[in-house]
């Protein structure tokens, strides 16, 4: 499976160090140079491969840690996202539900992205901590995930367990997925919960 994260701020930093703590490859993309990440990357560990946009969105898992209103531009940087899986890790909060046309703000950018499985997932830790090793005293951190498709929820679960977090189901993007989309100027209950599973 190939992976990138489209995004080189503090959420894809952190995301970067959770793939690099295991050892696993990711590109590393945003709308700067690879030149210009290519310091960020070996920063990070030598598992972080700095790319181009138009390189990185051709893996197959592509996690969007960008800010919200920039989606479009990221949607047309692939010839096709049939087939792919997009986690997103943006966070609308700001964004008025007049402006999604009252709907979950990952439907919006699931519509952008044809042909792609979207899972809402990644976006309710700060930075901060979604950078931390996420065994804590004998458990492991949630993840919360939520998606439409249950091809792509599978896939972003089993990246979830082999980052060393545990993912918890919410359901579809509209139903348990609005418990961790941003609603306006409001946070839904679940952003900023750091909750940890004991066992398996």
């Amino acid at each position: 499976m190939s992976y990138a994260i489209i995004g080189a701020g503090n959420v894809g930093k952190a995301l970067a160090k959770a793939f690099a703590r295991k050892g696993i490859e990711v590109a590393l993309a945003s709308r700067r140079s690879p030149e210009e990440l290519a310091p960020v990357a070996k920063a990070i560990g030598p598992t972080i491969i700095p790319k181009s946009l138009q390189d990185a969105v051709k893996a197959e898992v592509v996690l969007l840690a960008i800010p919200f209103n920039t989606y479009q531009d990221v949607a047309k940087a692939a010839e096709s996202w049939q087939g792919k899986t997009v986690i997103d890790v943006t966070n609308a909060y700001g964004v008025s539900p007049e402006e999604l046309g009252n709907r979950p703000s990952s439907a919006v950018i699931a519509d952008a992205l044809p042909g792609a499985g979207l899972v809402k997932a990644f976006n309710h830790l700060p930075a901060e901590v979604l950078a931390e090793d996420p065994n804590v005293g004998g458990g492991r951190r949630v993840l919360f995930l939520s998606s439409d498709n249950e091809e792509a929820t599978a896939k972003a679960a089993e990246l979830v367990k082999e980052l060393g977090f545990a993912p918890v189901g919410l359901g579809k993007l509209a139903e348990g997925g609005l418990l961790v989309q941003a609603r306006g100027k409001s946070w839904a209950p679940l952003i900023f919960q750091d909750v940890f599973k004991k066992g398996e």
